[in-house]
């Protein structure tokens, strides 16, 4: 069985008794390790997807099978224990509180974890060394680049150590520099940790780096095929 399947995934949004469908039937199965870009224009449906594969929200109907397990076989306090111990979020506009340091603003999913209390600095440390911060690990993220911000995101999704990094637009609000350094982290974190990494995003720049494109229009998706393939290790482009 497949990491993540969507069958005949659908969601319809109701505001005063107007239905406006934004998902029709997506089907689709992703392995773990895998490095998918789901692309698509302003109003395509890729957030919502990402929205209902991290457990943010609710299909209207269809099939989310995560890890084994059927999203509506979960309550709500195991979809809230499952995002926070397996899967990471890094949002285009940051999310981090700005009078805090970059070490406590990475611990914050610890706050909500059973990880011991004593653990938590070391596991932080280690994330913000991860992405290369470690000569930031006091600074308030108010005093960071937006580059530097983003970093510190990745390091807080990487705190739990997550089997999959949901990464919507990261590099949407960063020069092309930063955001090649932020893409060139996820694909790291990819390569040499394993995690699987689902990217959305409507830059074809930052999507070359995914193995896989699932390209949505108008909720359905309209290609789905794999760009890029690892053997022994070394990546090369499929014909």
């Amino acid at each position: 069985m497949a990491f993540i399947e969507a069958k005949n995934l659908e969601k319809v949004y109701e505001t005063e008794g107007v239905r406006t469908p934004a998902l029709h039937g997506v089907s689709f199965s992703i392995e773990k390790g895998e490095f998918v870009a789901v692309m698509g224009a302003s109003g395509s449906g890729k957030s919502t997807l990402l929205h209902i594969l991290g457990f943010l929200d609710r299909p209207s109907g269809g099939e989310y099978v995560f890890n084994g397990k059927r999203f509506s076989d979960y309550n709500d306090d195991e979809l809230a224990d499952i995002r926070n111990r397996e899967m990471g979020f890094v949002f285009q506009s940051f999310n981090l509180l700005p009078r805090t340091s970059v070490l406590e603003n990475v611990m914050l999913p610890l706050l909500y974890s059973k990880v011991k209390d004593g653990e938590w600095e070391a596991r932080a440390r280690a994330a913000v060394e991860a992405v290369g911060l470690e000569h930031r690990m006091n600074h308030v993220s108010s005093q960071l680049s937006g580059g530097e911000k983003q970093r510190v995101a990745i390091a807080r999704a990487l705190v739990m150590n997550p089997k999959v990094i949901f990464a919507d637009e990261p590099t949407g609000n960063l020069d092309s520099k930063s955001g090649g350094v932020i893409m060139e982290i996820l694909d790291d974190l990819n390569r040499t940790r394993g995690h699987t990494i689902i990217l959305i995003t409507h830059e074809t720049y930052t999507a070359s780096y995914a193995e896989r494109i699932i390209r949505l229009h108008d909720g359905i998706i309209a290609e789905d095929r794999k760009v890029k393939e690892r053997v022994n290790g070394k990546e090369g482009f499929v014909k």
